[in-house]
């Protein structure tokens, strides 16, 4: 049964898109129809495949947005240079198909059972696994207590602004802004480094969960900054991708 489950989510199957909803000038969250689809976990990803009319065929791996227990979504930001991006973003419709296969990982996800408290830092796009992983918090009625900084180029590139703006008991939302900031803009206003870690970050001695997501860069200054603070290696965990210019 096992192998069966493994072959199933490495197999290619058509996804017919459902809702669209524009999160940022360059970003979309786009809702995925899957039959059969399992029951994926907080945190995991989803290669997306796209076959043009030549039968050239380009393939991305995308963060899976949604809770589990939730219709399968995923955000994209559109990377002009891209082969995907740009089609996710600017051009699929609601009633599209393309191919998805998954859903894919077990390092970077959250259950229950893990507990807390959690240490979230998300560059960029960086917050789509985290937003699945609060959803989920949120979906179970867990109280583990959560911290989110999550940096942005400027306050319209905060993807889920909305609903982080309205984040749950227990969830505390802190932004850094590293381009612009808005008139009277209180909080940080420069890239994520050991000091606002420092003042961020949850005590080692608290024995908390962190996980981070964003560029390359973005990731390795976190977990190199967490790890001075008395973090284990272990207790942090780690998802990059391509610079983006965050």
């Amino acid at each position: 049964m096992a192998g069966t489950a493994v072959r199933g989510r490495l197999t290619w199957q058509t996804a017919t898109a459902g809702s669209v909803v524009t999160e940022t000038a360059t970003a979309r969250t786009i809702e995925l129809e899957v039959p059969g689809w399992p029951v994926h976990r907080a945190g995991q990803h989803v290669d997306v495949r796209l076959t043009s009319d030549d039968g050239y065929r380009a393939e991305r791996a995308y963060s899976i947005a949604s809770a589990p227990g939730e219709p399968l979504a995923i955000t994209v930001e559109r990377l002009d240079d891209g082969e995907v991006s740009p089609y996710l973003t600017q051009e699929l419709r609601p009633g599209d198909e393309l191919e998805v296969r998954g859903p894919i990982g077990g390092y970077f996800v959250w259950e229950p059972a893990f507990g807390g408290p959690l240490l979230m830092l998300a560059g960029g796009s960086g917050i789509v696994p985290l937003r699945a992983i609060l959803r989920y918090r949120d979906l179970i009625g867990s109280s583990v207590p959560v911290r989110l900084l999550y940096s942005s180029r400027r306050l319209e590139d905060v993807i889920y602004r909305a609903e982080l703006d309205v984040a749950p008991a227990g969830v505390q939302v802190i932004h850094a802004l590293t381009r612009s900031q808005p008139a009277g803009w209180t909080g940080y206003a420069r890239r994520v480094d050991d000091q606002m870690l420092a003042e961020v970050a949850w005590p080692a001695a608290d024995k908390p969960l962190a996980y981070t997501c964003g560029p390359t860069s973005f990731v390795e200054t976190v977990a190199a900054g967490l790890v001075q603070l008395g973090y284990p290696p272990v207790r942090v965990r780690t998802e990059r991708f391509g610079a983006t210019g965050q």
